[in-house]
């Protein structure tokens, strides 16, 4: 008797591997760590564990994929002496990947990130995108609280017609900027695609995907006008504060050229009598 039953098709064997992204500092030297099995020289990267992948970024963040939290550590405690600039507190992004030959390179939304294999191309472009997020998260809180910071200034003057005194603090808030913008646009380089796509242009797709998922154009590009505004607006201040001190300066002087010319005359009208 013929079997009515259908077979069911078989089950997708699919491997889930975490993806870890540390903000660790504000640079990592990366200078002479190179090693005979490295993946690639910029970002350094290199296998770690038993099946890990780990990726050294200039701007201060590394990327770790496949790692147990013990592997974790062990890299970690070599990364750091490595770190200027540490930060007190490290920020760090994670994504889950699924792995299965049966796969499109594709990113559901809110979903992992499923991927046919975990080829050392791939594991780049993933890393790259991880960096640039976590790096993004960080520059986005600084810019925040400048805008925090300049608000006062601003509402002072809306209310009372007059700049702040404080030129120092406007001096500050200026630097403050100027590092952020150094960072946005020169260490991270948010718009640059990674290196391994001139070798690897099929996969373009899954880095525009990774882009559109984590939203890196938007938010740089908010960024930049966020920074461009805060730019703008302490130098409109530090210019009202330098014009009413000269304002004040001249005032000075026509109060003093007034009362040398009182004390002359006094001395002349003194000197008939």
């Amino acid at each position: 008797m013929p079997n009515s039953m259908s077979s069911a098709p078989a089950q997708i064997a699919v491997r889930r591997v975490t993806a870890r992204a540390l903000l660790l500092g504000d640079r990592i030297d990366a200078a002479g760590l190179e090693r005979s099995d490295m993946i690639s020289a910029t970002p350094l990267a290199f296998h770690a564990g038993a099946n890990g992948f780990v990726a050294l970024y200039r701007f201060g963040v590394a990327v770790m994929i496949g790692l147990s939290p013990l592997e974790e550590d062990n890299v970690l405690e070599q990364v750091k002496l490595r770190v200027s600039g540490p930060h007190e507190h490290v920020d760090d992004e994670s994504a889950m990947l699924e792995i299965s030959p049966d796969f499109d390179d594709r990113i559901p939304p809110g979903g992992a990130i499923a991927m046919k294999d975990l080829s050392e191309q791939r594991l780049l472009v993933v890393a790259d995108a991880l960096a640039k997020t976590v790096s993004l998260g960080r520059d986005e809180r600084e810019v925040n609280s400048v805008f925090d910071t300049i608000e006062p200034f601003a509402a002072n003057l809306a209310r009372n017609g007059r700049p702040p005194w404080n030129r120092r603090s406007m001096l500050k808030l200026i630097g403050q900027t100027l590092l952020v913008q150094h960072r946005v646009s020169g260490r991270v380089a948010v718009e640059e695609k990674p290196d391994v796509l001139w070798d690897r242009p099929d996969l373009e797709r899954l880095y525009a995907r990774l882009e559109d998922e984590y939203e890196l154009k938007e938010r740089a590009e908010t960024l930049k006008r966020k920074l461009d505004t805060i730019v703008e607006t302490a130098r409109i201040l530090t210019d009202m504060i330098d014009a009413d001190r000269a304002t004040r300066l001249e005032a000075t002087i026509v109060v003093l050229i007034v009362a040398e010319i009182v004390i002359t005359i006094g001395q002349i009208l003194t000197g008939r009598h």
